[in-house]
């Protein structure tokens, strides 16, 4: 299966490369803000994503979401996503990084939540080599292993990645994968951390005061 993938994206490399290219220009002149919104499995990032469109009139793109819309596709692209994900492997960067920007470029928005992406230090760095694009700040939701666990296991989604094994899983590699990239942007004074395992409400007021003052010193 691995190695099926790797040709898939071997062999799509050239068209991938240039379709970012040109993606990329029109991205550029967009000129967005764009919000990296970070948090392990179950810390509250949807609910607050949904809180924060509602009142800041952020556009919410997940790159979960838009990875699962790409497999229910039937496309190669998908195809070749949907393997390695079952296979635990994280997608490459370029991949995730095209379906974000053309999600960027279809809104008619010009700022914009990205909710679980950067996944790694590598999706960072080819996130701001391909798109030019810095975040303005990284929400990061934190949130104890034990809360996450319970949250996600009472959900009853339907989600098939919602079993104790799982998630725990999944929460080993938040802390090995993406806790880098927090520790990157708070070297450089973008992190604004949320006590996530509070009641929503609370956590939307440490959100709702995040964004009021980033927009202050936009306007200033």
């Amino acid at each position: 299966m691995w190695h099926r993938s790797s040709e898939v994206f071997v062999l799509m490399g050239t068209a991938v490369d240039a379709a970012t290219r040109d993606t990329n220009g029109s991205l550029i002149e967009k000129n967005p803000t764009v919000v990296f919104v970070l948090g392990g499995p179950g810390s509250g990032k949807g609910t607050q994503c949904a809180n924060i469109v509602q009142h800041f009139g952020y556009t919410h793109l997940s790159a979960g979401d838009l990875l699962r819309a790409e497999i229910k596709s039937g496309s190669d692209n998908g195809t070749m996503i949907q393997n390695m994900i079952k296979e635990g492997k994280i997608v490459p960067s370029e991949v995730t990084i095209k379906i974000l920007q053309n999600a960027m470029l279809e809104s008619g928005n010009d700022k914009f939540l990205i909710d679980g992406f950067p996944r790694n230090e590598e999706n960072r760095a080819a996130f701001e080599e391909v798109t030019k694009i810095v975040p303005a700040f990284v929400l990061f939701f934190e949130c104890s292993e034990e809360e996450m666990e319970r949250r996600l296991l009472g959900r009853n989604q339907g989600r098939e990645d919602d079993n104790i094994e799982t998630i725990r899983k999944r929460f080993k590699v938040f802390v090995e994968s993406s806790i880098p990239v927090v520790e990157h942007y708070k070297s450089r004074g973008k992190v604004r951390k949320i006590d996530a395992a509070k009641p929503i409400e609370q956590v939307f007021q440490a959100v709702k005061t995040v964004f009021t003052v980033h927009n202050d010193k936009a306007v200033a």
